[in-house]
């Protein structure tokens, strides 16, 4: 389970330090999420979980007349995707440290609501999404992309065989934030209180976690910071740590092909609509 506390500590600095690794295992989702977008109207747009960035900034070249507000609850984000939006010269896209549960806007309402895979960890996602609903405009719409089940994304358990196992979780509820907390779309359609026309797109894509000169090195940093295998590597150290460490390499050498170390990934785009 991935809760705000860890996303405004370690796992959003992580995020913020490793963005460019993140955005590239997202490379083949996102022009599914982006040609989604691009299909609705709206030029006062939320981005829910913006991140670092990428989605509202690809979003504002999109539309030159629009507004673009990118939200999240890490700072270090926040702080990554500010420093991104001005070294490119991106002045019509402001970002803001706010959770989505609690934002407000005095200026127009939102007509168009987006997010790469930002809207799974709000700690009470239906109570979340009536109070976007609210703010939003009469029809505004709303697009998001989110994994499926954790079966369907290899990546996500590759390393289960090697590390220790993990304790045994505590009943969360039935609303536990965490990576795959909208893997069912009929989930999904109960957290989205004050939405409707709710539609669930599956599309398959490649992860990749590491490419470049050495793609098995590259791969190898990126999970000791990005994922679930990140906490449970840290928990070791000497000899134990060095031995996991050599044992990752050589399975992610046997995922390597073509200069790319890349697991199967699938996701859903959800779109929906406020009420008129």
């Amino acid at each position: 389970m991935t809760g705000a506390a860890e996303w405004q500590g370690r796992v959003g600095r992580a995020w913020s330090d490793e963005w460019r690794r993140t955005d590239r295992s997202f490379a083949a989702m996102t022009p599914h999420l982006l040609r989604a977008i691009a299909d609705c109207a709206g030029n006062q747009v939320l981005d829910l979980g913006c991140g670092a960035g990428e989605i509202s900034l690809a979003v504002a070249r999109g539309r030159p007349e629009a507004r673009v507000t990118g939200i999240d609850i890490s700072a270090d984000l926040i702080a990554a995707a500010s420093q991104r939006a001005a070294e490119l010269g991106v002045g019509r896209v402001r970002f803001r440290h706010a959770d989505a549960a609690e934002f407000a806007d005095g200026a127009a309402p939102f007509d168009l609501l987006v997010s790469r895979h930002g809207v799974m960890f709000f700690a009470d996602p239906p109570a979340t999404f009536r109070h976007l609903a609210a703010i939003a405009a009469p029809g505004a719409s709303l697009v998001f992309s989110c994994f499926r089940a954790r079966a369907e994304n290899r990546w996500v358990d590759v390393f289960d065989p090697l590390l220790p196992p993990q304790a045994p979780a505590v009943d969360p509820g039935p609303f536990a934030p965490g990576p795959f907390a909208f893997a069912d779309p009929d989930h999904i359609r109960t957290c989205l209180a004050g939405w409707h026309d709710i539609r669930c797109e599956p599309v398959d894509f490649r992860y990749v976690a590491g490419s470049g000169d050495d793609p098995v090195d590259d791969a190898l940093a990126f999970f000791q910071r990005i994922g679930p295998a990140a906490p449970r590597l840290a928990a070791l150290t000497g000899g134990e740590r060095a031995l996991m460490l050599d044992q990752m390499a050589a399975l992610l050498a046997a995922h390597c092909h073509d200069g790319v170390v890349a697991f199967a990934a699938a996701a859903w785009i959800v779109t929906a609509h406020r009420s008129d």
